[in-house]
């Protein structure tokens, strides 16, 4: 099977999959940290800390972050690694397990004034908000959502401008 073969049917089945209960021994837990070579540390719903693997048909296929929920399936053999993950579990599937009671009462987020947004934020770019007037409280006519100039008013090909001038001197 080709690579974009099998990157076609491992995404199939993580996002289109059939929703389905847990079975047998396998739990929910929430994913604390990567730690490596395909292992992550997991927290379960008792409080308790431990390594889980990835499987093989995961690995650069689906990743996945910090706060995400995974199911988990015990493995007998492991000392360190106590369990492998089974499934990537999506918002679809959080919102099925909790419709059946099946999701631990320690995972369920606390929605004070939260509003719920799929997209991503980007934290490391400054947001500015523009209000319906554009003049400021000392008196200048700038909008805070003029994108074209500089902080100091210059504009961009007017500095490059100079800097050729500059050089060829």
């Amino acid at each position: 099977m080709s690579r974009a073969t099998k990157r076609k049917h491992v995404i199939r089945e993580v996002l289109l999959d059939d929703l389905e209960l847990p079975t047998g021994k396998q739990e929910v837990v929430r994913v604390l940290a990567s730690r490596g070579n395909n292992l992550h540390s997991v927290e379960d719903a008792t409080g308790s800390q431990f390594l889980v693997s990835m499987p093989t048909k995961f690995r650069r296929n689906v990743w996945i972050k910090r706060g995400d929920f995974v199911l988990v399936e015990p493995i007998v053999e492991g000392d360190k690694v106590k369990a492998e993950i089974v499934r990537i579990l999506t918002s679809e599937h959080v919102k099925f397990l909790q419709d059946n009671n099946q999701w631990p009462e320690q995972f369920i987020e606390r929605k004070d004034n939260k509003e719920e947004d799929s997209l991503f934020v980007n934290t490391n770019r400054l947001r500015q908000h523009c209000t319906d007037s554009t003049s400021s409280s000392d008196g200048s006519n700038e909008s805070c959502c003029d994108d074209d100039d500089d902080e100091d008013g210059s504009d961009d090909d007017n500095n490059t401008d100079t800097q050729d001038t500059i050089s060829q001197s």
